[in-house]
């Protein structure tokens, strides 16, 4: 089984689904094609961070595209069918339509996507009202370049989140994770969470409400290791027995490093709930409910509004 077709190759797919003149919606589109196409499960089940499927994505953006340069038309609100445009497109390209093949149909107005030389680059760039994007040779449609673009950031802010952390005192560290704790909604009714002392704590470093009443407690253990280490079972069996020592019923086990495949194991089969958060896991976290970082740039993505058109 190949690569899923990118955007661009499923333009051919579907001018020759329209081909027959019949009027579809984007719906019925995507639905056709990607049963068409030869797909693993895995590939039709495979979802954009947005939790749209990348194939409906992808087919999409062909019609998207198609419809812009008159190769397909919206006879009515969400539905198209092809043009003479496109059936020549088709003729003319049978095999494949590649994105500088509908650059040229390109109409007056509608220059702002096609690719312009950066004298002091050297490099294509593409034109519009507010910035020079600089074009990218790939496969992936818009919204998947952006999508991976934010993943490559929160990856690098990761990886900073983690050093950072490791570098800071125990306190801090465990003060981090309970302010994370209570951004993900735990503490209770007043969100509060108590961190125990630094020592004599008895393999407990905080302790933090689960229900408004404070009737269930989690019992918390945050602890630094290298980040290229890994957890050993005994840690999380001397977790337990803490656990056990304070009439807990239930914990979390914290770190910036990774946890053994053996610690793993035996966090499953221990009869008292345990949740292991590696280090990871502990940036995804982070970054997710705005723990130690902040928003530098909020970018919108914005769409037609069909009941505008109505």
């Amino acid at each position: 089984m190949g690569q899923m077709p990118t955007w661009d190759q499923f333009m051919v797919a579907v001018l020759q689904l329209m081909s027959d003149g019949a009027v579809r919606g984007i719906r019925d589109i995507r639905t056709t094609i990607a049963r068409a196409e030869v797909l693993s499960e895995a590939q039709r089940e495979e979802v954009l961070p947005s939790g749209q499927l990348k194939v409906d994505n992808r087919i999409g953006w062909a019609v998207s595209y198609l419809t812009r340069v008159g190769a397909l038309q919206r006879p009515a609100r969400a539905q198209y069918s092809i043009t003479d445009a496109g059936r020549q497109l088709l003729s003319v390209h049978p095999g494949g339509i590649t994105e500088a093949d509908i650059r040229a149909l390109a109409r007056a107005g509608d220059e702002w996507w096609i690719p312009k030389a950066s004298p002091a680059r050297g490099v294509a760039v593409t034109q519009t009202g507010i910035a020079a994007v600089e074009e990218v040779a790939t496969g992936l449609d818009p919204v998947e370049q952006i999508e991976q673009g934010i993943a490559r950031i929160q990856a690098d802010v990761a990886a900073d989140l983690l050093g950072r952390l490791h570098a800071q005192a125990p306190a801090f560290f465990e003060q981090a994770v309970l302010d994370l704790l209570i951004a993900m909604g735990y503490g209770g009714a007043e969100g509060r969470a108590s961190r125990t002392q630094l020592t004599n704590d008895g393999g407990i470093d905080g302790i933090i409400d689960q229900d408004a009443l404070g009737l269930s407690r989690i019992y918390v253990q945050a602890k630094r290791y290298a980040l290229g280490s890994s957890v050993q079972r005994p840690e999380i069996q001397g977790f337990v027995g803490a656990l056990h020592g304070n009439k807990a019923g239930q914990g979390v086990f914290i770190t910036t490093a990774r946890f053994s495949t053996g610690a793993q194991k035996y966090a499953n089969e221990v009869p008292t709930p345990v949740v292991l958060i590696d280090g990871p896991k502990l940036a995804s976290l982070m970054i997710r409910y705005g723990v130690g970082v902040q928003v530098r740039r909020t970018v919108a993505l914005v769409e037609i509004d069909e009941d505008f058109f109505e």
